[in-house]
């Protein structure tokens, strides 16, 4: 019996409940036992949330790809996924695809008059077989079955911005977009994954780690080849470390920057419905809003764009809305306003869906979402522009360590003497112990006493500690003399910090959008990364470059606000407010069981932090959450070590408390 493909396609378009994206999912049987369609039935109950615009199959001897389609391009809906190639090779394309005139005009003797993204890159990949993944830019997770040479690739872009997981053993291969099914019809119970926890109590895990041991995630500019005997994993994509762009004038970086900070923008307004761009008082989301004003002003193809922000007026240091203000003054439109004050920040209520990560229990506050998902469905917005990356990208965090460890590795003293000098003023720091610090980088950890901020949280056990140092440490290496430029080793670790963050992601189901990222566009990483560091930042003017090359596109008062101020006040009111149900929390603890928290010393952090002592915020409210996620998953039994002791004594602590 030859394969199977079947469109389940429903034809409706209205909003419905989805996802950020489209979605696939598959099973491999290696030894050709058919798929029992009732495995598939169950995963695609648990998918078709996620979907709102149809479900195809494509079905052979022991292997199922399943795509849950989601439209927000006119190309999209002309799609025909799986997609199968005149080889016999099946693709199943989830993405967004930037340089599609580029690869059409490349391929033009192959394609169709009008082709879509997925028929693009079917033909990419039929001439250049997994090189093409270098080719293609943008946002996406692809899915290749070879069924002559038996083989499966799951590949992702550079930023890892599209999830894929899989678990691999010896008898098959599952893989999905979502997390879920993978973990609730595995028939098993998982280990967890000690790695995991430690990256996200210390910053972020590793993007290729998920919580549960036996299930991973295809890691970012990357791409997995399964066959039955054997898994590998190839990197097909690394930024050129020898890449220098260098200009004669200041004007000349401000206009290449404008130049590619377009383009990206350009690029994401792909849409066949409204936008929604994101809207703080910051730097990033303005900019990215406003050029996309300015885009819309000459290509009346662009769909309508609106804007949300969120603000807090209880924050007196650290409320958006003045800010955010001027920038729809000069719109001419007000957007959705949704104000965070009094809300309470801590809901960890149990639901009934399962929760496979732990910032699907963060305690974000139902009501400002709901509002958010109800303007989002109202308009018919499936697009949303985001600003993350603009400050780990373009300069926004105020050192000068790379430029100067930049000058001391390439031998120019008497230039490093005279920015010691005027870093030193703007810092009001010694010369010396700024040279101090950009020295230390160089050497091993052992050697350099850890900042307040690299330390572990102290109330994690000590064994925890010692076994996961580096991860609770943020990942932290130390600078080579060989090789790249500082700047540059400096860069790739904060990239890996936004592709770690945007792997602990969950994907929304109220309403179906997706996020899409200007910032993190690649031609603005290339081009951020080859120019001279001190055009990002200069001495006591932090995002030098973006201040000069926007100042005609984003309004005054942005451009020229101070760092934005960390709002702090309302997590100690709400510790304070909600004591009862946090020292709740703190009885019978399962990280405690689990050997990662000391349940007493975290209860004193509590109680030092609601009388305002200082203590790390962001490591009380991530162990909080992973504290409320892990009684979730204890109690739905899909941890193995968890063990009989540790669940029975959590879900009785909790009908207690109850």
């Amino acid at each position: 019996m030859g394969p199977l493909l079947v469109n389940t396609n429903n034809g409706n378009d209205s909003f419905q409940k989805g996802l950020p994206m489209s979605i696939q999912f598959g099973i491999w049987n290696f030894d050709g036992r058919r798929v029992a369609p009732h495995e598939v039935e169950a995963a695609n109950s648990i998918l078709c949330p996620y979907a709102p615009d149809g479900v195809s199959e494509y079905t052979t001897k022991g292997l199922t790809l399943v795509h849950h389609a989601l439209h927000s391009t006119a190309e999209s809906r002309r799609e025909k996924q799986p997609y199968i190639l005149r080889s016999g090779t099946v693709l199943v394309w989830d993405g967004r695809l930037d340089n599609r005139k580029d690869l059409i005009r490349i391929l033009r003797g192959v394609l169709s008059t009008e082709p879509t993204d997925v028929e693009i890159v079917a033909a990419s990949f039929d001439r250049w077989d997994t090189g093409c993944f270098a080719q293609l830019l943008g946002d996406w997770a692809l899915t290749i079955w070879n069924a002559r040479d038996r083989l499966l690739v799951l590949a992702k872009d550079i930023l890892g911005v599209r999830p894929l997981y899989y678990s691999n053993d010896l008898e098959r291969v599952t893989w999905s977009s979502v997390l879920d099914p993978l973990v609730t019809l595995s028939g098993k119970q998982f280990e967890l994954n000690h790695a995991y926890v430690a990256g996200w109590l210390g910053s972020y895990p590793a993007a290729d780690e998920t919580p549960y041991v036996g299930i991973r995630a295809v890691p970012p500019s990357s791409f997995v080849s399964i066959r039955p005997d054997r898994e590998t994993i190839a990197r097909y994509w690394d930024f050129n470390s020898g890449k220098r762009i260098v200009y004669g004038s200041d004007r000349d970086y401000e206009e290449h920057f404008r130049s590619v900070f377009k383009e990206a923008v350009h690029r994401r307004l792909r849409s066949d419905r409204p936008i929604c761009a994101e809207l703080s008082g910051g730097m990033d989301s303005p900019s990215v809003t406003c050029m996309a004003d300015s885009i819309a002003s000459t290509c009346p193809d662009i769909s309508e764009i609106l804007t949300l922000s969120f603000y807090d007026d209880d924050e007196p240091n650290a409320n958006e809305l003045p800010f955010f203000s001027k920038v729809e003054e000069q719109r001419g439109r007000t957007g959705l306003h949704i104000n965070f004050s009094g809300i309470s920040i801590f809901n960890f209520d149990e639901t009934e869906s399962f929760a496979a990560l732990p910032s699907q229990t963060s305690g974000q506050p139902k009501e400002p979402f709901r509002q958010q998902a109800s303007f989002l469905e109202s308009n018919g917005i499936r697009v949303v522009l985001s600003g993350v990356g603009g400050d780990e990208v373009m300069g926004g965090v105020p050192t000068p360590m790379p430029e100067l460890q930049n000058l001391f590795v390439q031998g120019k003293f008497r230039e490093l003497a005279t920015n010691l000098k005027l870093w030193a003023l703007a810092k009001r720091r010694p010369w010396f112990h700024i040279l101090a610090e950009a020295l230390s980088d160089f050497l091993p950890g052992s050697l350099v006493p850890q900042s307040k901020s690299r330390h572990p949280a102290p109330w994690l056990t000590d064994r925890f500690v010692a076994r996961h140092t580096h991860i609770l440490g943020g990942f932290r290496r130390r600078l080579s003399f060989l090789g790249p430029l500082p700047s540059f080793q400096a860069n790739m670790g904060a990239l890996d910090t936004i592709r770690r963050q945007l792997a602990t992601k969950y994907l929304p189901t109220q309403p179906a959008f997706e996020k899409r990222y200007p910032f993190l566009d690649r031609d603005v990483l290339e081009f951020a990364f080859a120019i001279p560091r001190e055009q990002l930042l200069r001495p006591g003017y932090r995002r030098s470059l973006m201040r000069r090359a926007m100042a005609d596109i984003v309004p005054a008062e942005i451009l020229e606000r101070r760092r934005k101020s960390f709002a702090s006040r309302g997590p100690r009111v709400a510790i304070s407010t909600e004591w009862d149900s946090l020292s709740a929390l703190t009885k019978s603890m399962a990280t405690s069981r689990f050997g990662i928290v000391d349940q007493q010393l975290f209860r004193e952090a509590l109680l030092a932090f609601r009388n305002s002592d200082k203590v790390p915020l962001i490591r009380v409210m991530r162990t909080v959450t992973l504290e409320a996620w892990l009684r979730h998953v204890v109690q739905r039994g899909v941890l193995v070590n968890s063990g009989i002791e540790v669940a029975s004594k959590v879900k009785a602590a909790m009908a207690l408390n109850a």
